[in-house]
């Protein structure tokens, strides 16, 4: 998100020159407290003009006219320089911090997420929490943030202090190979913290008999089905999958344990036990001596894109 900041001081006001009825502009920004505000001499509109928009559509001509004549700044959802770029809350929770939080910076012509930094403020990232609900708390931390900057901008301007070198990282966005679960080189917590980040965007993705498998709901797997004998008793490898009928969720082995599924997409949406009826137990039937490691998931394989250079552009940008 994007903040342009426009100054709109006006001269006074003529000696007995009526000031009208307040707009509804004023009116908002009077119940932020900006009543104080309002004098001889500035003129019936706000004192600030603040408009937010994405940079995507916007002519650089366009941008950088807006730069010279007003400032721009930046409500950014993470602790800069750590995260700059594009999906900084998605990172957060796919790396597994502890602690995230929001910075008000001031836009450089070029470069994105290396300005000077006017209010950064932190909070710890509740446990097991997604993307989306990380979002949320982030995006009413920022609201508040961006008010108090607004209120008292000439001192925030001030005040501003440039971005540490060190601790800097890149935050790109997610497409939809980064959904495709690796089940040999993932450890549960990994595929959890993937699933936390994008599962409300891109379902995470896996291979079943040259099909392609969306895993819809996934959950933990508790001790008491660890301790199941029909997991303990076999030799397995990731992407091993085994319906567990007391708790009905398909279990999949990955490279240190097992994770739960409730729910699948496979030409349509399925509950655990729908798959195990229509495809995993009439698999078995076809092939009694089969272990579960024949009939496992895959590391789904999506073609690549060429946008190894369009990558290497974005990160000199913020670098």
């Amino acid at each position: 998100m994007r903040v342009l900041v426009r100054r709109c001081w006006g001269p006074p006001l003529a000696h007995g020159a009526r000031r009208g009825r307040p707009s509804p502009q004023w009116r908002a920004l009077a119940r932020l407290g900006w009543e104080d505000c309002r004098d001889s001499r500035v003129r019936e509109k706000p004192p600030w003009r603040v408009l937010f928009f994405g940079t995507d559509q916007f002519a650089r001509e366009a941008l950088r006219a807006l730069h010279a004549a007003s400032g721009i700044l930046n409500v950014h959802p993470s602790c800069l320089p750590r995260w700059r770029g594009p999906a900084p809350v998605i990172h957060t929770v796919l790396h597994g911090d502890t602690v995230t939080g929001v910075t008000i910076m001031q836009i450089r012509p070029k470069r994105f997420d290396v300005g000077p930094i006017l209010k950064q403020e932190t909070v710890p990232v509740p446990p097991k929490s997604t993307a989306k609900e990380l979002e949320a708390v982030l995006s009413r931390l920022g609201a508040n943030m961006l008010i108090s900057v607004l209120k008292n901008l000439p001192e925030s301007l001030s005040n501003g202090r440039q971005q540490p070198m060190e601790g800097a990282t890149y935050a790109p966005k997610i497409s939809a190979g980064t959904s495709c679960i690796k089940w040999e080189e993932q450890t549960s917590e990994q595929i959890f913290r993937l699933y936390r980040a994008i599962g409300n965007i891109i379902p995470l993705q896996t291979l079943w008999m040259a099909n392609t498998i969306k895993l819809l709901d996934l959950v933990e797997v508790n001790s008491s089905v660890l301790a199941d004998p029909k997991l303990t008793g076999q030799a397995l490898i990731p992407g091993s999958v085994i319906y567990h009928k007391q708790s009905q969720i398909l279990l999949v082995y990955c490279k240190d344990g097992w994770i739960g599924v409730r729910s699948v997409m496979l030409k349509k949406s399925l509950t655990a036990t729908d798959f195990y009826n229509g495809y995993l137990h009439p698999w078995y039937q076809k092939n009694s001596q089969a272990q579960p490691s024949q009939c496992r998931f895959q590391t789904l394989r999506l073609p690549t894109k060429k946008k190894q250079k369009k990558t290497v552009a974005m990160q000199q940008c913020i670098e």
